[in-house]
């Protein structure tokens, strides 16, 4: 059976192209794919050619060697079940769920070690969602809220939606969300903020010397919409000494920030989160693995039905990310699936 395989061949086009995967090596595994999820932020950067030149694909996942330049492989969210193994592999292996961050292809070779195996039962597209709830879980590690703090949360699209169930779990004073899409702010109410908000409320003035405490005073932000024009919105709800964690990655996207007032004066610390490596602060007692059995235990906590918005075929894969890159209300998560 020909297998196929999604390649980003410039800007906003993809392809599906005939792909040789062969037999497993012996010390292999041979997974056929049946669903993988579309990260509506790295994904749409590369799709939209809105990367760094030059800058590496990933260095922590074998699977995406190379840099950013077209034509490539890219995607990191494959979920599927083992049709085949090595002669050196464990033969309990077949038949079993497995995850792989692996670019979108009906089938890949890969060892054990690379893989997750999914609790018994997973669906697949829940499977692919792994990979958001581990950067959920980092983002949240790397962010350390403390009880009775005030926390608001930019953007809620896949990862701003998961980071919002985790924190919600934590004894927070409050729990803000902001984002410009109504559907969006009502899956952030569904899971578990106390109230949202939209950006252009915040201009009105419901954050920066209002009554409102949650939007004025905030001990914590996290920026996850995607936009820099929202860590200008963050340095404007917080209070003194407080912390910002920016877990977006704006690509070649610029926007004027005021750091020349409250930034400078106030004490306010910025930090990135990325989920390709553990804070320094913390790689004591955490590694990824730990990580990722934190991200494993929590899977399953995610409304998933209510994330995915939108099931597309694996060979209309182009559609998926016209769709994505329309910004249309109505999309949150969009899964590949597989036949």
């Amino acid at each position: 059976m020909t297998d196929a395989a999604l390649y980003f061949t410039g800007p906003e086009t993809v392809e599906v192209r005939e792909a040789s995967v062969g037999p497993p090596d012996a010390d292999e595994l041979l997974v056929d794919t049946r669903a993988s999820a579309i990260s509506a932020g790295t994904e749409l950067l590369v799709y939209r050619d809105q990367t760094p030149d030059g800058l590496p694909a990933d260095e922590t996942l074998d699977a995406l060697d190379g840099d950013l330049s077209y034509p490539l492989q890219y995607g990191y969210a494959a979920s599927g079940v083992v049709s085949e193994v090595g002669a050196d592999v464990d033969p309990d292996w077949v038949g079993r769920s497995v995850f792989s961050f692996v670019p979108h292809q009906t089938s890949f070779r890969t060892t054990p070690d690379s893989v997750v195996a999914l609790p018994p039962g997973t669906a697949p597209a829940v499977g692919s969602l792994l990979p958001s709830v581990e950067t959920a879980t980092n983002i949240v590690l790397d962010a350390a809220p403390r009880l009775g703090e005030r926390v608001v949360v930019f953007g809620a699209g896949v990862i701003g939606l998961c980071v919002t169930r985790l924190l919600a779990a934590f004894p927070l004073e409050s729990l803000v969300v902001v984002d410009p899409v109504e559907r969006r702010r009502a899956l952030a109410a569904a899971f578990g903020a106390d109230r949202t908000t939209t950006p252009a409320a915040l201009d009105d003035g419901a954050g920066g010397g209002g009554s409102d405490a949650a939007l004025d005073d905030a001990d914590l932000a996290v920026e996850l919409s995607g936009q820099p024009s929202a860590l200008d919105d963050a340095l404007g709800v917080v209070g003194y000494d407080a912390r910002i964690v920016v877990g977006s990655w704006y690509g070649t996207k610029r926007e004027p920030i005021g750091l020349g007032g409250r930034f400078h004066r106030d004490r306010i610390d910025i930090v990135s989160s990325q989920v390709s490596t553990i804070s320094p602060e913390l790689r004591g007692r955490w590694d990824r693995d730990r990580r990722m059995d934190a991200a494993l235990e929590r899977l399953d906590r995610i409304p998933a039905d209510e994330l995915i918005t939108h099931r597309i075929p694996f060979e209309r894969a182009a559609e998926a990310y016209q769709l994505l890159d329309s910004g249309t209300d109505e999309t949150v998560q969009v899964i590949l699936e597989y036949s």
